[in-house]
Formats: structure tokens, sequence, C-alpha cells
């Protein structure tokens, strides 16, 4: 099962980083940005598909998109100077919640 989350954790971050260098590709018409995202969200998608042999595809992907959103918004704030005001910070606070009482509580995810 570990391994199931060292594939889960590559595959977001492949995801984040492949997220934050689309908002740099301005449209894919920059090289480089364009390769980093297309090749972040190819790994990404590798890693999570492995995550999915060990556990329910509902219980990865709301782990998935919920830490990737809490990320990118974390990278937005430090590398796009992009504002996080009190609802935003409160609602980023529930996702973290959120998955931390799937992964503490739920049965579902089979520790």
């Amino acid at each position: 099962m570990s391994n199931a989350y060292i594939y889960l954790a590559i595959a977001i971050v492949c995801e984040v980083i492949a997220t934050s260098s689309l908002k740099t590709a301005e449209g894919f018409t920059r090289l480089v940005p364009s390769l980093i995202t297309v090749a972040g969200y190819v790994i990404s998608f590798y890693f999570l598909s492995l995550t999915l042999k060990f556990i329910p595809v509902g219980i990865v992907y709301a782990i998935w998109s919920g830490i990737g959103i809490v990320l990118i918004a974390l990278v937005g704030f430090v590398a796009f100077q992009q504002k996080l005001d009190l609802p935003a910070i409160a609602g980023l606070a529930m996702i973290i919640g959120g998955v931390l009482v799937i992964n503490l509580f739920s049965k579902t995810v089979g520790h």
C-alpha cells in the first residue's frame, strides 16, 4: 500500500508542475513551458493509473484533486503573486480537512 501513496505523490507533484507550466506556456505558444506541461500531465496520469491498482478511483481522485488544488493555490501565491483572501484560505483549509478525513477515517482507503 505504501507504493500507492508514493505513486500518488508523484502524480500530484507532476500535475502541479504541469499546471504551473501551463500558466507560463501562454496558450502553448512558448515551447519549453508547453513541453513541461505535456510531459508533466503524461507522467502524472501514468502514476495516477498505477495508484488505481491499490486504491479506489473515487478516493484517489479526491486526494489527487484536493491536494493539487491546495498546492496550485500556493504556487499561484508564491510564484505568480496571486492573492488569497480569507474565504479562499478557509476553502483551502476545508479541502485539506476533507483529504485528512478520507485518509484517517475512511475504511474505503484500505490502510
